[in-house]
């Protein structure tokens, strides 16, 4: 390794999945060049912000942190900054680059190769690595079996994200994700199998599949295999032990899915499938695809197949024309389906969107603030009733890490649980827990064989991890 200014870096990410597997990736790449990660954002060489602008809120918090950047980037012209993610888009955006100069790299979501070529122009070496050998290199680390996890995380990480297929090719009216991560495309079964091995050898435990539409998978390669057909593929690779997906859509989640989870013992009974409204006409100036009717099938449907299934779901309230009446059908369909978990946001109107462009942002705040509370409310009553039916059954438990002086971990249905003991290192490994309390966010439990059984009464509030709103 020759000499180099940049010998450590850091890598600030917001929104979904997706982005924290880009920059897994990105972290992987770098590290191949040895840079080693640091917590200390403002006393790395190399900042890179992954940004996500889902909602208003994400992007203003980027372009806060932008602003903090400029003056370091003053006292500190030697140090990179990088933006990537959905705030720079696939289309080369002059604007960006003119608003904030003092960025360095520019980087289109889930392409981390230009901070590659931008370091190898300032020197930064690997034995004898050319430009297009490190380019290449970034690529395998992204998209092959090659990717190794940083080393901040070999040894402690449990589960991974495993983007499965880029993109969007469904233009729901209020979302902006096709046109910033561009139309949807699949990797290969061979990529996301070889990569998949590799983390296994790693000690991963669970995978996580992702796609905006993760049940989309294949549709954009003629005559190729879907999700359950992947499914199967992974299943078979040894050393995992749990798979989940996300996020599915009601108009793609076929039967022959739904009896994948059924069928194989690895599949988790765990289902995301947004409804996002209740009403009808809301649903179809959303450009959904369905109806309150179609959604409440399909739930049925997979409760009939999947027995013990968690189904979780997300809502946007206060969109564009959106009624008392019209919110009521939401809130009133949540109620009856008692899902496990909702993700409930604020709308906010995204550029280029149709209804950003069609329909007035015409619902006040305060209403829209008032709508989230009372489905958040509502939700909180739903889960605590759900996780109660756990009380006194005995369940299993992957262990993620410990928290102030409790190991952690998730049921097959993702639901969070603490336990204690003292004596061994379950990190990683599957344990059979005895839940003796339950709450809408955790749910506490004794170890086999542990005679130690907490009172309800001793379990720390900061325990409760709340579900929250995306907002």
């Amino acid at each position: 390794m020759g000499q180099s200014l940049y010998k450590t870096y850091n890598i600030r990410t917001w929104g979904c999945q997706m982005n924290e597997a880009d920059s897994q990736r990105l972290s992987s790449g770098l590290e191949r060049f040895g840079l080693r990660h640091t917590d200390d954002a403002d006393a790395a060489d190399v900042i890179v912000l992954n940004t996500c602008v889902v909602r208003q809120s994400a992007e203003d918090r980027a372009y806060g942190r932008l602003g903090q950047l400029k003056v370091l980037k003053q006292h500190h012209p030697d140090k990179v900054l990088g933006l990537m993610g959905c705030l720079v888009g696939v289309r080369d955006d002059l604007s960006l680059r003119r608003r904030f100069p003092f960025v360095d790299v520019f980087m289109k979501p889930s392409d981390p190769t230009p901070i590659v070529a931008f370091l190898q122009d300032r020197g930064l070496e690997r034995e004898v690595l050319d430009r297009q050998t490190a380019e290449r290199e970034q690529r395998d680390a992204q998209q092959d079996g090659n990717l190794l996890l940083p080393a901040h995380e070999q040894g402690r990480a449990i589960s991974a994200n495993v983007p499965i297929v880029y993109g969007c090719s469904h233009a729901c009216s209020f979302c902006i994700i096709p046109f910033r991560r561009g139309i949807e495309y699949s990797r290969s079964v061979d990529e996301i199998a070889a990569e998949v091995s590799s983390l296994a050898e790693q000690g991963i435990k669970e995978i996580t599949l992702l796609g905006q539409i993760v049940d989309r998978y294949g549709m954009d390669i003629p005559d190729g295999p879907d999700l359950p057909d992947l499914l199967h593929v992974l299943h078979e690779v040894d050393g995992i032990e749990r798979i989940r997906f996300l996020t599915s859509h009601p108009k793609w989640m076929t039967d022959k899915l739904i009896g994948a989870v059924a069928d194989l013992p690895k599949a988790c009974e765990h289902i995301e499938v947004p409804i996002q409204a209740g009403d009808d006409e809301i649903l179809r100036r959303m450009k959904r695809g369905y109806t309150q009717a179609d959604y409440r099938h399909l739930i049925d449907k997979i409760r009939a197949r999947i027995p013990n299934v968690a189904i979780h779901t997300d809502i946007i309230v206060g969109f564009p024309g959106e009624t008392e009446e019209q919110f009521q059908e939401t809130y009133h369909v949540l109620a009856d389906l008692k899902l496990d978990k909702a993700h409930v946001a604020m709308y906010s109107p995204r550029p280029n969107t149709l209804s950003a462009r069609t329909m007035p942002d015409d619902v006040a705040p305060e209403e829209k603030k008032r709508r989230l509370w009372a489905l958040d409310e509502l939700q909180a009553q739903i889960v605590a009733e759900i996780n109660s039916q756990f009380l006194g059954q005995i369940t299993e438990v992957l262990v993620e890490d410990q928290h102030r002086g409790k190991w952690r971990g998730r049921t097959r249905q993702n639901k969070l649980v603490f336990f204690k003991d003292d004596a061994d290192d379950w990190r990683g490994k599957l344990a059979n827990v005895e839940i003796t309390w339950t709450g809408p966010w955790s749910m506490q439990g004794r170890l086999l064989g542990d005679p130690a059984v907490p009172p309800s009464s001793s379990v720390p509030v900061s325990d409760e991890i709340p579900l929250g709103s995306i907002e």
